[in-house]
């Protein structure tokens, strides 16, 4: 029997022990799509307690606790911060299989140096420990991040964002990591959403441009855009939550369609209506990334919201999405053919939350991939959301390495609100030298030491730094 988690934690065969423990392992961090605030980074947030840091916000265990049958009370409610971590420490032994088990435990070791199980009987310790750890300075966000090894972090943000912390951090020369902003546009493209014009709204005052049509609305987006160039920003990020079907339009409709959705606050739109108006718009917005050199990631398949009751009582992103299950290769097939067409297709990265959307993204991948210069040009992101765990990396690593070139992988992400979360790079790097193990140990690849040394340092670390054009 293995000891649980050890030194060969995942990893099955002797080229997996050497390429993780004397290559990857090494190896810096970027995070190139993350949800943490840049204003806890600037203002150097220190934690009360591991409750704070662990589970505030955090809609992955929050929906694991749900599904042990633990009482809103201890998820989002009034409990006290202890006892929510109790009600943690007690619902995770029946978590195996669940990546949070793994993830939670590298996180308690690799960050706290606490290599208790996480149980109810251990509750106590764990938390005098944690909370004895956060009181050190070293547990500041920004000693986290150094201490975590990474170079670089993308936040995401709104377009009517101010972006104040992000230029302060820029002239901070205290703090040597780079934390970038990320261009997400997402609503100001769904026009048939309540709020719209209250949206619209803020928008223009941020641009300074009077918003009236869709010219203004385009001109205000590039001003924003010029705004989160100049901060070194180098990705814009969309959530296709609904966008199922490719339209094309005309200058005229699609402008009558947006001072309709104004004027009713998105009530009136028709759902032809807002595809014809996302069509129109995110064929501008892809052709503007691509003259600032920014790259397209697109996160597709979700089901947001949809327990209705919850919804209303504690608002999104709380744990009640799910994986959508629809076709979305071919208007997705579509829109990026409308965008190569015109030459306005920048480099893009596509996920879909469904893991049986892998082999489809992945050759959709190759249509469009004539860059021509070393680099790929559209590429198949990493497992996401709730095909990030153990099985689902393999499939989509694998899937990918079937049908384009494994090589170009631009490896792993957070995707994640928590500044502890830099412990699933390790996860997945584990993983990936398992894969690739397992082909040189099965005579699938030749046992050449130094080519996949290369190979796992370009997954885990070049290729992402290659393809954003990230100057560290």
């Amino acid at each position: 029997m293995k000891t649980f988690m050890g030194k060969n934690f995942l990893l099955e065969t002797e080229a997996a022990k050497v390429l993780f423990h004397n290559y990857a392992d090494k190896l810096p961090i970027i995070d190139y799509h993350c949800h943490v605030s840049p204003k806890e980074i600037a203002e150097d947030k220190r934690y009360n307690n591991i409750t704070e840091l662990w589970l505030g916000g955090d809609h992955y265990k929050w929906r694991a606790m749900r599904c042990c049958g633990v009482p809103e009370e201890y998820i989002t409610g009034n409990a006290s911060d202890y006892d929510k971590f109790k009600a943690w420490c007690k619902a995770m032994p029946k978590l195996i299989g669940n990546p949070l088990y793994h993830w939670s435990h590298l996180e308690l070791r690799r960050y706290f140096d606490c290599n208790l199980i996480i149980n109810e009987e251990n509750c106590d310790a764990i938390w005098e420990t944690c909370n004895a750890k956060l009181a050190e300075p070293e547990m500041s966000v920004r000693n986290i991040i150094r201490n975590s090894n990474v170079k670089l972090v993308c936040t995401t943000d709104d377009p009517v964002d101010s972006l104040e912390w992000h230029k302060l951090l820029a002239d901070d020369a205290s703090f040597d990591v780079k934390v970038l902003p990320a261009f997400r546009p997402d609503k100001g493209i769904n026009i048939n959403k309540s709020g719209i014009a209250e949206y619209m709204a803020k928008l223009s005052a941020a641009a300074g441009v009077e918003i009236t049509d869709v010219d203004s609305l385009k001109k205000a987006y590039v001003q924003r855009l010029d705004l989160f160039a100049s901060l070194g920003c180098k990705t814009a990020d969309h959530g296709f939550d609904e966008y199922r079907t490719f339209i094309e339009s005309n200058p005229y409709e699609v402008n009558e369609i947006f001072k309709k959705a104004i004027e009713s606050d998105g009530k009136d739109i028709t759902d032809e209506e807002m595809y014809k108006f996302k069509t129109e718009m995110l064929t501008f917005l892809a052709a503007e990334y691509k003259k600032r050199g920014f790259v397209m990631q697109i996160h597709f398949g979700v089901l947001r919201n949809q327990n209705t009751r919850m919804f209303k009582a504690i608002g999104p992103d709380t744990g009640f999405d799910t994986v959508g299950n629809f076709d979305m290769i071919t208007p997705l097939s579509r829109l990026l053919d409308k965008m190569d067409s015109t030459d306005g297709l920048p480099r893009t990265i596509l996920y879909s939350i469904n893991p049986t959307d892998n082999a489809a993204v992945a050759a959709l991948c190759g249509c469009f991939e004539l860059s021509g210069d070393g680099k790929p040009k559209v590429i198949q992101g990493s497992a996401w959301w709730f095909s990030d765990n153990l099985d689902g990396m393999r499939r989509q690593m694998t899937d990918l390495a079937n049908l384009s070139a494994f090589g170009n992988f631009l490896g792993m992400l957070t995707d994640s609100r928590s500044f502890i979360s830099y412990t699933r790079h390790e996860y997945f790097r584990r993983i990936l030298c398992d894969l690739i193990g397992k082909w040189v140990e099965n005579g699938e690849y030749p046992a050449d030491i130094e080519t996949l040394a290369e190979l796992v340092a370009d997954i885990c670390y070049n290729n992402a730094k290659n393809f954003f054009g990230f100057d560290i």
